[in-house]
């Protein structure tokens, strides 16, 4: 439902918020991942740092996850005014920036997604 929310955004100019959302996605998706895998507990809000967590199980994620780590630089200053000196969230973030962001997430849901019908990793 989140991709969902984030595709609309791109779509209707809320592109820092998609941004936003987008590395949520990704985030809960590579948690999914990892759950899956039998951990309890999963800490962080790092795509980057999920991934290479999921390269434990599967290593070709590695690839993929360098391109996905640029979804972490939307965590926090798409959030808060104040941490884009000069400026805010709503007037930085463009609608490439935006699309962009969903479509990596869109990456990584179907890579799990992928993952766990396949039972791999």
């Amino acid at each position: 439902m989140d991709l969902h929310w984030a595709e609309e955004l791109a779509k209707r100019g809320g592109y820092y918020l998609a941004c936003f959302l987008a590395q949520q996605v990704a985030e809960k998706a590579l948690k999914g991942f990892l759950y899956g895998r039998g951990l309890e507990i999963v800490l962080g809000h790092s795509v980057e740092r999920l991934s290479q967590e999921a390269a434990e199980w599967e290593p070709t994620i590695e690839k993929d996850a360098r391109r996905w780590a640029v979804l972490d630089s939307y965590y926090v200053p798409t959030r808060y005014p104040n941490s884009i000196p000069g400026n805010i969230p709503a007037r930085v973030y463009t609608a490439e920036a935006a699309q962009g962001a969903v479509a990596l997430a869109r990456e990584v849901v179907s890579w799990v997604q992928a993952k766990m019908r396949s039972g791999s990793g």
